[in-house]
């Protein structure tokens, strides 16, 4: 990744449609995601022209200036180490389209010009991460021979936008799925740890564990440093906080910071209703390329946060708040762009934190996945 989790390039000289026709992969792009885009020229250009108010700044020494009407907004910025910023400032999109940057290891699609003189420096190996030839002449099948590469034609745009989607859905399905039960929390209210009173038959942890195995690699318990002595005797691995007083916040933050590549599967330890027909609905729901996916209550516009998938990008956008201070998951989901799925019936999203609730589930009769105690 150098700008995007997901993101694929167009190269090529100047002259060979480029810019055409990633324009036209865009236009059909964002009818169904959020597309930025990253255009790199070799030659300078400037949007704070002589007399702008944003050249006085920039011609005065300001490092970076930033513009803005009702609508747009536009930061003038001298170039240097800036990779962090520009991450940041695509980290809602979707995915991200390239034009340019072709000696750079991004995927991308080669634009072959009708001299096809760009192949040259193919051969060469100075252009890294090819995976597919955009060709503006009528010789495909002579191309794909000697580079055994897809070979696509610059105006069948139908067909290279379908390539572009289709490979960065095979990335996205590639995220390794870890689960997280979160177990972290003090149960003052209850006066006795949650995650381990039996709905089921069995604890909390190991039920919520069993549920979570059918659809993840591992499954992992979120506590607190104090707690894992007592945790270890289940069997299951455990990731202690590593950002402390802050809530169910510290415990993702801290799986993520253990493995950042994977996508978290997260529920609470106190969900005893939960059952695998929410989480199918989750999961089949799920959308890889937002921040997250989750379920969002139909009469109050509220998210559930403790049963919801977390994808890795979700990581630097949680860490950016925490510095802010702000460590809420329900505003987390409300402030970015998720997956929501909408439901009526919260019944089976309960948590029961205090001895009343705990009675009532256990008279409820309808814990689904086993027999109560």
């Amino acid at each position: 990744m150098l700008f995007h989790p997901y993101e694929i390039a167009l190269c090529g000289f100047s002259g060979s449609g480029k810019t055409t026709l990633a324009a036209a992969v865009v236009n059909r792009l964002s009818e169904r995601f959020t597309v930025g885009c990253y255009k790199h020229g070799c030659h300078r250009f400037d949007i704070d022209r002589e007399g702008k108010d944003s050249f006085i700044f920039k011609d005065a020494g300001a490092e970076t200036v930033m513009i803005s009407d009702p609508v747009k907004k536009a930061v003038i910025s001298r170039n240097g180490s800036t990779g962090i910023r520009e991450r940041e400032i695509f980290r809602a999109c979707d995915m991200l389209i390239v034009e340019g940057l072709k000696e750079l290891p991004l995927p991308k699609l080669l634009m072959v010009d009708r001299e096809r003189k760009i192949l040259d420096r193919l051969a060469e190996g100075t252009i890294p991460g090819v995976i597919a030839l955009v060709e503006t002449g009528n010789e495909p099948d002579q191309l794909k021979s000697l580079y055994d590469l897809p070979v696509f034609h610059r105006d069948d745009v139908q067909t290279v936008t379908a390539f572009i989607e289709s490979c960065i859905a095979h990335r996205a399905m590639e995220t390794p799925l870890s689960g997280l039960i979160l177990a972290g929390g003090k149960s003052s209210r209850m006066g006795t740890d949650k995650a381990l009173i039996t709905y089921h038959g069995k604890n909390q942890l190991i039920h919520t564990s069993s549920l979570l195995s059918s659809y993840c690699r591992e499954v992992f318990i979120s506590c607190r440093a104090d707690q894992k002595p007592k945790y270890e005797a289940f069997g299951l691995p455990i990731i202690t906080d590593r950002y402390l007083e802050t809530g169910p916040a510290g415990g993702i933050l801290s799986a993520q910071s253990r493995y950042p590549e994977r996508a978290w599967l997260t529920v609470a330890c106190d969900m005893p209703f939960l059952g695998t027909e929410l989480l199918d609905t989750l999961l089949d729901n799920r959308m890889h390329l937002r921040f997250a996916t989750a379920f969002r209550n139909e009469d109050t516009g509220h998210y559930e946060p403790l049963c919801a998938c977390y994808e890795p990008k979700s990581r630097q956008e949680l860490l950016a708040r925490h510095a802010e201070g702000d460590d809420s998951l329900h505003s987390f989901l409300a402030d970015s762009r998720i997956g929501e799925i909408a439901v009526s019936d919260t019944h089976h999203l309960l948590n029961i934190n205090d001895p009343e609730a705990l009675r009532a589930a256990l008279n409820a009769g309808s814990l689904p996945g086993g027999e109560q105690q």
